[in-house]
Parts: C-alpha cells; sequence; structure tokens
C-alpha cells in the first residue's frame, strides 16, 4: 500500500484540471475505434499510424470473460493475464493436483485443456443505431422507457446476428447513452489454456505490491482459440517483439475498460462518495476477513479461498483509491469548474439536465442499498447480490429464464431476449466446479449483511430470511441443492416454467419465493432513477456534442478501446518511480518469505535468466479496471507486453485522467520470453511465436 495519497495539492489541482475538461487532452481518452483521434495521437507521439494500422489492432483484440487479450499467432494462441486465467487455472486443479502451485505447461497443443464456460470475441464491425433506440423511448417514462429501448436494442441485435453461434451482437450505450452502437463479435466458444505460470511468478508481492510500482510478477498467461475442435485460423494478429522496451517510446493500450463515470455531474459524484463507496467499502472488507479465516483452516481451503480473496482485495484497494479523489479539495475543484463551463456554453436549452439529475439522487441515495443487495446491476457500485454464489445466480437465471421465456421477447427482461439468449445457457451448462463452504459464506455473508443494511423490520429482509437465521438459511439451500450438477440445471432450463415450478430444489423455490420482491425493486429503481436518469443523460450528451464537437470521448462501458501513452516512470510526490524493473531487481526483493517468496521454478532458473531483461514497465496511458491483459502494443503494431495493474493513485481515473499520476503497468514480452524459453521450457510455443531459440553458451578453449 505504499504510494497511496501523497501528491501534492498543486500537481493533482493542475493536472484534473486539464483531465476533467470536457475536451480530451493530450493522451487523455479511453477511445472507441470509430472515433480514435488519430490525427492527435500522432501528434503528440511522433508517430505515423492509420486506419488500416487500427484495423489490424482492433481485429487482433480479444476480450475474454472480464478482460483483455491480444492474438499472439496464426493459429489463435492468444496473450492475456495470469489473474485472467486464474479461475480457468482453478476450474481445471483439484485439490491434490494445484496448477497454481506448480503452473500449467503442456508439452504439446495435444495437451491444452479446455477453459470451462470460457470463451472468447473479437470485435468485428461497428454500426451506428442511435435514431431507432432513442426513437423507440419516445414519449415514454419509467421501466416503461427502459424496457422499450431494451427492447429495440433486442430487436436490432437478432436482426444482425441471427441464430448465428459464432457471431455475437451487441447493442452498447455511449456517452451516458447519447449514442447507441452495434458491436458485432466474432465469437470462440472453445478456449483453451495453453501456458499458465506458477501463481507466485505472476503475483510475486501479493497485496503489498498491488496497484503500485516497482513491481516484479510475470503477470500473463497463454490461451488458445479453438474452432471445430481445431485451433482457430487467425491471420490478423500482432507480431511479437521479444526484446528490450526502451523508456520514453510510444505505446498503444488496447482493450475493454470495465468502467469511468467521467460524464456524471457534481450531484451524481456526491451519490458515489456518501452512500455507494461507503457501503461496498464496509461490506467488502466483512466478505474479504471471512474468506480469509475460512482460507487459514487448511490447505485446502487456501485453495478455494485463493482466487476469491485476489478478486475482494482487488475491489477493496480499488474503492480507496477513488475515494481519496473524491474527497480530494482540488480534484474535486476542478471537476467543478469543468462542469461550470459546461453548463454555460449550454445554457438556453429547453430542459435543464443539470437539474432533473440533481432531483434524482435523493431518490438514488434511498433505493442503492436494497437495489444493490437485491437485484444488482445499479452501475454505480460492486455490491453484488448473493455475495456472488454461483449456485445462487444460476438458481435465479433459471427461474427468471422459465418466466420470461414465456413472454414475446420485446416485453421481456432485457438480459433474456432472444438475442441474449446463447449467452445465458453458455454461462448456466458449463461444467464447472463449485465449493459448498465457499458458497455457503458467500449467502450467509450476503444474508446477514441485507438483514443488517435494510434492518430486520423491513418487509425484503422479512420474506429473505423467514423465521432462519443467515447461517442456518444458507446451510439448508447449499447443502439441499442440486444445481452443482450441470445436467439438473440444464434439465430444469429446458423443462421450463412447469419444471421449475416443480421443483423441489431448495434453491430453486427459495429464488421462486423472493423473486417478486428483487422484481419490485428493480421496477422502483428503473422508474424512479434509471429512467430520468438515461433521459437526463441523453440530453447531456446531446449538450456536450454541441459544445465540444467529437473531441469527447465516452466513458468506459465494457467495450474495446484504444488508448496511448509513453514509457516513463514519475516523479511526485508519493510516487517518485523509475520506467523498468529488472530480474535482477526480482533477486534482491526477494525475501524468501511469503509474499517475497520466489516461484521455485524462476527461482531454479536463475542462472540461466539475463539479470538485466526487462519485467515490468510503467506507461502514461489512460487504463482502468476491465484493462487486465490489454496488449500493450509499439507503432509498428508490435505487441511489446500485457497490462496488468496500476498505481493506487491511478484509481481516480474513474473520474478524470491526471497523467502527472497515471500509470498503467506492464508486464513486458521480454519478460514472457524470458519465461516461457528459460524457466518453463514452453519451446514449442516459443517456435510458434517466430522467437530464436536461446544461443547455446560458448565454449572457450584452454
Amino acid at each position: 500500500m505504499r504510494h497511496m495519497f501523497f501528491a501534492s495539492a498543486a500537481v493533482l489541482a493542475f493536472a484534473a484540471a486539464s483531465s476533467v475538461a470536457s475536451s480530451a487532452r493530450a493522451e487523455e481518452g479511453m477511445w472507441t475505434y470509430d472515433n480514435f483521434p488519430i490525427a492527435r495521437a500522432n501528434q503528440t507521439l511522433g508517430t505515423s499510424i492509420d486506419q488500416g494500422w487500427l484495423d489490424k489492432v482492433r481485429l487482433s483484440s480479444v476480450k475474454f470473460g472480464g478482460c483483455s487479450a491480444g492474438v499472439i499467432s496464426g493459429e489463435g494462441l492468444v496473450m492475456t493475464n495470469n489473474h485472467c486465467v486464474a479461475t480457468c487455472v482453478a476450474n481445471l486443479s483439484t485439490p491434490q493436483l494445484q496448477y497454481a502451485e506448480t503452473g500449467f505447461t503442456p508439452r504439446s497443443r495435444e495437451e491444452e485443456l479446455k477453459c470451462p464456460g470460457g470463451s472468447a470475441e473479437i470485435l468485428t464491425d461497428i454500426t451506428d443505431v442511435t435514431e431507432r433506440v432513442q426513437k423507440a423511448g419516445e414519449g415514454l417514462d419509467g421501466q416503461a422507457f427502459t424496457q422499450a429501448r431494451e427492447a429495440e436494442a433486442g430487436r436490432i441485435e437478432t436482426e444482425a446476428c441471427g441464430s448465428d453461434p459464432k457471431i455475437r451482437c451487441q447493442v452498447v450505450s455511449l456517452y451516458r447513452g447519447g449514442q447507441f452502437k452495434l458491436y458485432k463479435f466474432r465469437k470462440y466458444s472453445d478456449v483453451r489454456l495453453a501456458w499458465a505460470p506458477e501463481d507466485r511468478a505472476a503475483t510475486f508481492g501479493g497485496d503489498l505490491d498491488n496497484f503500485s510500482f516497482p513491481r516484479f510478477a510475470i503477470d500473463a498467461a497463454f490461451i488458445r482459440l479453438y474452432e471445430d475442435g481445431k485451433p482457430a485460423a487467425t491471420p490478423t494478429h500482432f507480431t511479437w517483439n521479444p526484446n528490450k522496451p526502451t523508456e520514453g517510446e510510444p505505446v498503444f493500450i488496447t482493450g475493454n475498460p470495465g468502467s469511468t463515470q467521467r460524464l456524471l455531474t457534481q450531484a451524481q459524484l456526491m451519490t458515489i462518495r456518501d452512500v455507494v463507496l461507503p457501503m461496498d467499502q464496509l461490506i467488502a472488507s466483512e466478505l474479504r476477513g471471512r474468506l480469509i479465516r475460512y482460507s487459514e483452516e487448511g490447505e485446502e481451503q487456501a485453495f478455494i479461498a485463493m482466487d476469491p480473496i485476489v478478486g475482494v482485495e482487488n475491489t477493496y484497494k480499488r474503492g480507496r483509491g477513488r475515494m481519496a479523489a473524491l474527497i480530494d479539495p482540488a480534484f474535486m475543484a476542478a471537476k467543478a469548474e469543468a462542469e461550470a463551463d459546461f453548463r454555460a456554453r449550454a445554457a438556453g436549452g429547453a430542459t435543464d439536465p443539470w437539474a432533473t439529475l440533481e432531483a434524482v439522487q435523493p431518490l438514488a441515495r434511498e433505493l442503492y442499498a436494497p437495489m444493490a443487495l437485491l437485484e444488482g446491476g445499479t452501475g454505480m457500485g460492486t455490491t453484488s447480490v448473493a455475495g456472488g454464489s454461483s449456485l445462487f445466480q444460476w438458481a435465479r437465471a433459471i427461474v427468471r429464464g422459465a418466466q420470461e421465456r414465456g413472454k414475446p421477447s420485446d416485453q421481456r427482461l432485457g438480459e433474456f431476449a432472444d438475442s441474449r439468449l446463447p449467452g445465458v445457457q453458455s454461462g448456466l451448462f458449463a461444467e464447472r466446479p463449485t465449493y459448498p463452504a465457499l458458497e455457503q459464506i458467500r449467502l450467509e455473508w450476503w444474508l446477514s449483511k441485507t438483514r443488517e443494511w435494510l434492518t430486520v423490520d423491513s418487509p425484503y429482509v422479512r420474506t429473505l430470511l423467514g423465521k432462519e437465521s443467515p447461517e442456518a438459511l444458507s446451510a439448508r439451500l447449499i447443502t439441499g441443492t442440486k444445481l452443482a450438477d450441470p445436467a439438473v440445471r440444464r434439465a430444469l432450463w429446458e423443462g421450463g416454467l412447469p419444471a421449475v415450478q416443480a421443483s423441489t430444489d431448495p434453491l430453486i423455490q427459495y429464488v421462486l419465493a423472493i423473486d417478486a420482491d428483487a422484481r419490485a425493486v428493480r421496477k422502483e429503481w428503473d422508474d424512479k432513477v434509471k429512467a430520468p436518469t438515461d433521459r437526463a443523460s441523453e440530453q447531456l450528451a446531446a449538450a456536450r456534442f454541441a459544445a465540444y464537437g467529437d473531441a469527447v470521448y465516452p466513458d468506459a462501458t465494457g467495450t474495446l478501446r484504444l488508448t496511448y501513452g509513453r514509457v516513463e516512470g514519475t516523479d511526485v510526490p508519493g510516487q517518485r518511480i523509475g520506467a523498468f524493473t529488472t530480474f535482477a531487481g526480482l533477486w534482491d526483493r526477494a525475501t524468501g518469505a511469503e509474499p517475497f517468496n520466489v516461484a521455485p521454478k524462476l527461482l531454479a532458473a536463475r542462472d540461466r535468466i539475463d539479470p538485466n531483461a526487462v519485467m515490468n514497465m510503467a506507461v502514461s496511458s489512460d487504463t482502468i479496471g476491465g484493462s487486465s491483459g490489454s496488449p500493450a502494443v509499439n507503432a509498428k503494431g508490435e505487441i511489446i507486453g500485457a497490462n496488468f495493474d496500476s498505481t493506487v493513485l491511478t484509481q481516480r481515473n474513474a473520474y478524470g485522467y491526471d497523467r502527472n499520476v497515471n500509470r498503467s503497468v506492464i508486464v513486458t514480452t521480454q519478460a514472457v520470453t524470458t519465461a516461457l524459453r528459460d524457466v518453463y521450457g514452453m519451446d514449442h510455443l516459443i517456435q510458434e511465436l517466430g522467437v530464436a531459440p536461446k544461443a547455446a553458451p560458448r565454449r572457450t578453449r584452454r
């Protein structure tokens, strides 16, 4: 947790004023590929990229689950972060064979293993559908407005993609409703693990070094896209560059940043500061404590809890960084100044969207807790229903799918439109291991926190718990359910509403009993918060376009973006860092004690490794959570690394870009090449990447 919140007020005030203005400057911006400022990027970096370069980079970029990745060979080989394949590694492991401990090092493609439920996709086309979606909501209010636009989006997706399982279509909202674009993806449902190092090699330094720099982590892994049982043909791909990066060189980061909130008004940000972040942080810290306690019960428990603990720790630390921004007077004063400039430029309009959004905030504050805890999907925070229990999420998908599929597609909840059902089914039918003790911890935590935040007297809590305690109810539901078996899930899904209603599975019956309350909360949220917010945000977007033109970039939404910067460190108080770390620095940092104990295979290869090879580098690019695994690309279109982290000060990036402190942390292709060749003996992958084998040491005559 070093380098936390000590950048000087003067530096931050100047930087924030530059970053939060409505027109982007210098390296700021997570740009969509159909509105990337080529000329500005070339002028800033001294490069000469063109549309052909952009197209190749886009078609080489991959979305893998909640992460990003890049195609690196013509035979479907893809690089991402090791932490992005952690779930796959855990699902393929057993307590007796833990690939997180040993690394996953298949000696041929035949030994590559399928990631249960894994899928990947490449963005192939973007079409503007703004007029159709916005017109669908005209004259409507509340949930009717929301459902009409979701229904139109579903129709557009179906028209564009039909039932082709190899194509996925998604209508995405940009500029908070100012634009709607149809994204068409090439989808791969067979994704196999091709290489992953030991977890200790990828996470050296653990939570102490996370969200900081220097880092000494080989946070990389390879997956492979398969089609019809064979490696997919991917003629468009990045060229692998195994060489040492150069300080100051231009770098482009292509990936799927999760969510930013830079276009929110001051009133909306105050709701996040006062209500959303405090609640999310408090309950996340308790979940972390419960998981750590469970992990200390034994080796098997530590194995089961390892990945969930990392996830919660990351969420918690991001929240700390974001709260630091929202309570920083200089940063928020600059945000207020930018909003005042925008309002002055937009004065005289027929409506006042700022006033509308301000009027919505008391309702958003009141409804956030029940919506986040009972339904989820607020778009504001990170609290998850049922604590992220897989069994509960499957039960809800089965119950709601049965209820919704009996309606016409345009009258359903948006996530169950015809165009989106294949994705629901893919997640539902995947063979994934579940651990009853972990599921019970998650469910028990959620039930107890919901009772605490909504109070014992809440009618929602009375329905949720009845006469039972969180401990007894969670134990009964998890012990009795059969939903861990994918065949049971499939039978219930295919049996439809009659099968669901006749089911004696306690978790199915429980979801049936509480679903009406969750739907009611969702309707109230849609009517009083989401719909008026969406309509006012659409008006703000129109005003922003009128004031600043196409110099505006949209908030991150989990869709493919391109950003850029340079390889460089920083020299501000609290974050004085160089641009690179090396293997020599790793050996110096190693103590042999957790979390600074080097992975055994890495340590055993020390004499074969060039100590000056660069492990990680810092880049001044504009990234956020979800950018994990994003390819770092040079001006030639060669891949030179993968984004895997950022500094704690960078977490304010959710609300505004600050070039002085924003640094993405990249694992270099030089480090990955070193690991593949000199540590793990992955010669077939080295050959596939076109890298020359390491020359044998020359013998000296005596």
